[in-house]
Order: C-alpha cells, then sequence, then structure tokens
C-alpha cells in the first residue's frame, strides 16, 4: 500500500493482489507490468516473479491501520477479478472494505463481467455500501461491453476509466454512470490520444450530467503533456466523494 501517488483522482494505492494478464489493445504498454517486470529474478524484492499473478494476503489488513479517511484504488498492480484470483480471496478483501468504511476504495478492472456476477451477489439482499466504487476502463469502442456490464453492477456509485484512450468512443451510454476519467497513454511507445477523442467525451459527460476528469494528454511521462483540455483543468467528482477527495 501507498500513502502517497501521482495518480491525480485518488489518494493512496492498495495491493492485495498483484500481477496480470492482457486482455485486450489497451493492455499493450501496461505500465504496472513493466514496472514489475524491472524486478523480476532480484531476491526478496516484492516483484522478483516480476508481473506473475499472485495473492498478497499479508497487506489486506492495510487500510484498517489507516486513520485519516482518504481514496484507495483498489489493485494498481494487478486486477481484482482476474480468473486466477479465488472467490474466497476477493470476499477477504470486500470484509476488508466493507470495514474499513472511513475510506473511499476504487475498484477497477477490465474483467467487467465477473466483477457485476460477484458484486450483484454479495448484495443480492442488501444494499451494496456507498463507500466502495466500482469501475471499468475501455479504451476504444470495441470495449463498450464492459460499460454495459458495469450499468448492471449493483453499485451506488460506478465511474468509467477511458484510458488510455486509444481510438474514438462513440455512442457511449452514460445511464446509471455517475463519474468519467479520460486519459492518454503515456510511457515507452505511447499512443497519442487525438484531441476530438477527448472533447467528444467532455462534451457528452456535459450533456449528461456525469461529472468528467480529464487525468492527462500522456506522452513519453503521465506529466509531459499536462492535463489542460482546451486552456482549463477538468477536475470534476462524483458528489459522494465529499471531504475523501484527493488532498493538493
Amino acid at each position: 500500500m501507498s500513502s502517497a501517488t501521482a495518480i491525480e483522482w485518488t489518494n493512496a494505492t492498495w495491493n492485495p493482489v498483484t500481477g496480470c494478464a492482457k486482455v485486450g489493445a489497451g493492455c499493450d504498454n501496461c505500465y504496472a507490468e513493466r514496472l514489475a517486470e524491472r524486478f523480476r529474478g532480484v531476491a526478496g524484492h516484492p516483484f522478483e516473479r516480476g508481473f506473475d499473478l499472485q495473492l498478497r494476503p499479508e497487506r489486506l489488513d492495510q487500510p484498517l491501520s489507516w486513520r485519516r479517511p482518504r481514496m484507495i484504488f483498489v489493485n494498481s498492480m494487478g486486477d481484482l477479478f482476474h480468473k486466477g484470483v479465488p472467490r474466497a480471496f476477493v470476499d477477504d478483501v470486500f470484509d476488508v472494505m466493507e470495514r474499513a468504511d472511513r475510506h473511499v476504495f476504487q475498484l477497477l478492472t477490465k474483467r467487467s463481467s465477473r466483477m457485476r456476477d460477484y458484486v450483484n451477489a454479495r448484495y443480492r439482499r442488501r444494499p451494496a455500501p456507498a463507500h466502495v466504487w466500482t469501475g471499468v476502463s475501455i479504451e476504444d469502442d470495441t470495449k463498450l461491453a464492459r460499460a454495459r456490464h458495469l450499468r448492471d453492477t449493483a453499485a451506488r456509485v460506478r465511474f468509467l476509466s477511458l484510458e488510455p484512450l486509444i481510438g474514438p468512443i462513440r455512442e457511449l451510454d452514460l445511464d446509471g454512470i455517475h463519474w468519467a476519467i479520460v486519459g492518454g497513454e503515456s510511457g515507452p511507445g505511447a499512443r497519442p490520444m487525438h484531441p476530438d477523442w477527448a472533447r467528444a467525451l467532455r462534451d457528452l459527460c456535459l450533456a449528461a450530467d456525469v461529472p468528467f476528469f480529464f487525468k492527462q494528454w500522456g506522452g513519453r511521462t503521465p506529466k509531459a503533456g499536462g492535463r489542460l483540455l482546451d486552456g482549463r483543468e477538468w477536475s470534476q467528482w462524483p458528489e459522494t466523494s465529499g471531504a475523501t477527495r484527493p488532498m493538493a
């Protein structure tokens, strides 16, 4: 878990699972894989096994020790809903999130159907907690099924991470969506994001009254292109985020 992060839309990261596998073009230049693989074979390092899928049960209770409320991005270095993560371990993660209700937990996945099925089963007879947000990553309009799965998820806050945006997204249905994040790719071989792709999504969000967060243009580094879209920063938040928004 990290108490400091450069990710603009969160305060901290928590990784009870690390490692993943590619499921689409958005994964081609995965920053997490690039970071983890640097340390493959380094004895004693947390990423000694590189980006291989690993459960980290020793990290489960970390959020309980954080007394100050904050937003926590769950699994910045993997995907909780990877098919290799046992349901019992997902249960353990959700148990901790429910107990640590002073925080906001931001779950983000590309395995959208598994998340939908899990959340809907867990909260079949009770409301999902408002402090556990569910989100999906979508990189272009070939992955819009993930948004449909998200809309069918029995969560109180649902968000879209439209990044790395590597193609236009047309006909995006924002019904039941509470927040949208847009960003370009960064790192070696970063694919450029056309300004019109970002503008179209901003305008769609404004028309649908969905809070819009423009994270970055991307480039060689995450900060290389800055965060201005048409001369201003866009840092809108779901109204439920309250005092747990990332601090300056």
